[in-house]
């Protein structure tokens, strides 16, 4: 059976489900989730996508990404997609959320209403082959210089909220 996403208004309100691909054929606003992991040294985990995902194949992005189930609050889908998708628990805390529409070339399109959450490890990745083609750790400084310079190389979403991801964690650190 195929997943379902629960589709939203602009203030993430649920007012339906819909099966996942038949949201981004439609480009029907839905909810998702960010995740991103810090190691002590402030270093991001990044996921390379697996080369077959539908959308986005290759491309490096935040640690795992996906949307809640019907019924499933935001941050435990976050927790089982990146147990599910990197191997990895730890603690996820909400930071903030954003909305982006993005066309792709296979005529698919991502509207959705993302949740970003923040996680601390040291943890080893253990990732699904089927879902991650790579990992690597960059501090935010060389990802920032990264977008600019190879931005081919990232998933568009990504791309829209490393400003404001950069902001928050800045925020974090000066806190303690």
């Amino acid at each position: 059976m195929e997943e379902e996403v629960i589709l939203v208004n602009s203030n993430d309100q649920p007012i339906g489900t819909m099966p996942k691909l038949q949201a981004h054929i439609e480009g029907k606003l839905h909810r998702a989730f960010s995740v991103f992991i810090f190691n002590r040294s402030g270093e991001l985990l990044l996921q390379q996508r697996a080369l077959d995902k539908y959308h986005s194949a290759g491309k490096w992005t935040n640690t795992c990404c996906s949307h809640p189930r019907p019924g499933e609050e935001t941050i435990l889908a976050a927790k089982r997609r990146l147990k599910e998708e990197m191997g990895m628990e730890c603690e996820l805390r909400p930071v903030f959320s954003f909305s982006y529409l993005a066309k792709f070339e296979n005529g698919l399109t991502e509207n959705e209403y993302d949740h970003v959450f923040f996680g601390f490890s040291e943890a080893v990745p253990q990732p699904d082959p089927k879902e991650v083609a790579a990992f690597r750790y960059i501090s935010l400084e060389e990802l920032e210089s990264s977008l600019i310079e190879e931005e081919e190389k990232y998933t568009v979403w990504l791309k829209i909220c490393f400003k404001e991801l950069k902001t928050h964690y800045k925020k974090e650190q000066s806190n303690g």
